[in-house]
Parts: structure tokens; sequence; C-alpha cells
């Protein structure tokens, strides 16, 4: 839902915005759009995703739920994934900061991951595919729980490569050879 505000907002407004509450924003061409209430199918699978990292061995420190990211498109705007893996780098530019907000003169993070929820489906799959790979983010998961697959992006000279895998096919992510992870397995939470 886009907020409606007297004037689009920039960058150095939106970091200075706040309206009482604790929702959840991200800044797009200028307009704050408010961040809807995760389904609890959504907060499981992000919860399953990063036990599950735990489990590979990645540490507590560089997984990440609701990091706000600067990325640009036609201006500077901010995300908010659903899911975010720093780099050793990136965790220790961020281990002293006040807000979780990865800005744009950071090292990006090495993987996003967004949870499809109804109506956001343009969102996830055009708008933030484009900010992410523009951003440098190594990789991106677009975990789809309405159209029961999963996207794993790879970036590649400065674009997206793309794989598409649902029901029982392994994941396979450049990142992690030693994923051993089922779509179906995801979908559950």
């Amino acid at each position: 839902m886009i907020v409606a505000t007297a004037k689009k907002m920039n960058f150095e407004e939106f970091l200075n915005y706040d309206d009482g509450t604790d929702n959840f924003y991200e800044l797009e061409n200028g307009e704050l759009i408010l961040m809807p209430s995760e389904s609890e199918l959504n907060q499981r699978i992000a919860m399953f995703l990063v036990a599950y990292f735990l489990q590979l061995g990645i540490p507590y420190y560089r997984l990440r739920m609701k990091t706000e990211i600067a990325v640009h498109s036609r201006q500077v705007g901010v995300r908010v994934p659903d899911l975010v893996m720093f780099s050793e780098e990136l965790a220790e530019v961020m281990k002293d900061a006040t807000r979780s907000l990865i800005l744009m003169d950071m090292p990006p993070p090495l993987l996003v991951v967004e949870v499809v929820s109804p109506n956001q489906q343009n969102r996830d799959y055009r708008y933030k595919r484009s900010e992410y790979a523009a951003r440098g983010i190594n990789e991106y998961w677009i975990v789809d729980p309405i159209l029961q697959k999963v996207t794993v992006l790879e970036w590649v000279e400065g674009f997206y490569n793309e794989q598409v895998f649902t029901a029982n096919d392994v994941i396979c992510s450049p990142l992690f050879s030693d994923i051993q992870l089922t779509v179906s397995e995801i979908l559950k939470g």
C-alpha cells in the first residue's frame, strides 16, 4: 500500500521518517510503501531458511531478517527483504550500526531472499530483480508459495541468470554447493 505524503520523499527524508509506529516501509521512486504484515506461512519459510543456513555453518551474525537495503532504480530507494545474508566484510561494517540499513557505499549482501506475498509478484519478480542486480547482490532467491516454486538468480556481469525449481527439485545454489534442500521442504516452512 502506498502511503500518501505531501510530496515525493528523497532518501534523506526516508531515513528521518518516523510515523510513531513499528511499521516497516520501503521507498520506491520517492513513494513510501507500507510493508504488509507477513503471513504465518511466509514467516515460517523465512525462519526455516535461517535455521537451515545455521545448520550449514553460516554464523548467526551474518543472517538478518528485515534489514533495509539501499537500492538504485530511478533514484535511491530502500527495500526490506525477508532474509539477508551478509558477507564477512559486510558483517564487520554493520556490527556497530545503529540501524539495520545497508547503504550504497557498503558491500552488497551475498544473498537476498524474498518470500512472495499475494499481490506482490511484480515487485518481487520485476522491480526488485533489477534493483538487486544493479546493487551487485550475488544471489537472489524468490520463494513463491503461491506458484509453488523457487527462483534462484545468480548475478553475472550485471544481470541475473535464472533457474526455476519446483516440487521435489533440489535447489541448486551457486553460493552453496552443499545444499540438499527441495522446494517442497522450503514451502512447508
